[in-house]
């Protein structure tokens, strides 16, 4: 969505940026329903992208050179698993309806199905799982959610469990 600037006609994007108002409207662990379903996207992935990415934090020719990743299992050029969930973990707090996310504490059964290309754009859905209250913090609980990072043909390239502490409602 873009917006018009009055005072110089320039169209600009609407703020993505998460502010304090922002995470007033966020959700309570009460109010998060197993099988509840966010999403967040898409993200379009560049040819540009995956090599600066690769540059600074995966120098392998399969994503830095177009002739070596052309020989490569993979028959082109793709993303790195780090990048990939980089862009997983970038998406994260656009996911809507949002949840009072406090920290998340990690990820179990982490796989990379299929490659991500240039030009592909990713989509995150999580779908909550389970949910307990902390046995030691009575302000927070635990959320497991499942995770699917998908291209826009609706293949999985990223799907994990999620393990994340959410506020809990005050107490009146």
């Amino acid at each position: 969505m873009n917006t018009t600037d009055g005072a110089t006609g320039l169209i600009t994007p609407l703020r993505t940026e998460v502010t304090t108002h922002d995470i007033l409207a966020d959700l309570y662990f009460e109010d998060a329903d197993i099988g509840t379903i966010r999403t967040a996207g898409p993200y379009l992935v560049t040819k540009n992208e995956i090599i600066q990415f690769a540059k600074q934090y995966d120098p392998v020719p399969r994503h830095l050179d177009e002739e070596a990743a052309a020989r490569s299992i993979f028959g082109g050029l793709t993303a790195s698993g780090a990048h990939t969930f980089a862009v997983f973990i970038s998406l994260t707090p656009k996911l809507q309806p949002p949840l009072r996310v406090l920290a998340g504490m990690g990820w179990d059964e982490l796989r990379l199905p299929n490659a991500v290309r240039p030009g592909d754009e990713l989509d995150l859905e999580t779908t909550l799982l389970e949910k307990r209250e902390s046995k030691s913090k009575p302000d927070r609980g635990i959320v497991r959610a499942q995770v699917r990072l998908r291209n826009q043909r609706r293949e999985i390239v990223l799907q994990c469990i999620t393990n994340i502490l959410v506020a809990r409602r005050p107490s009146p």
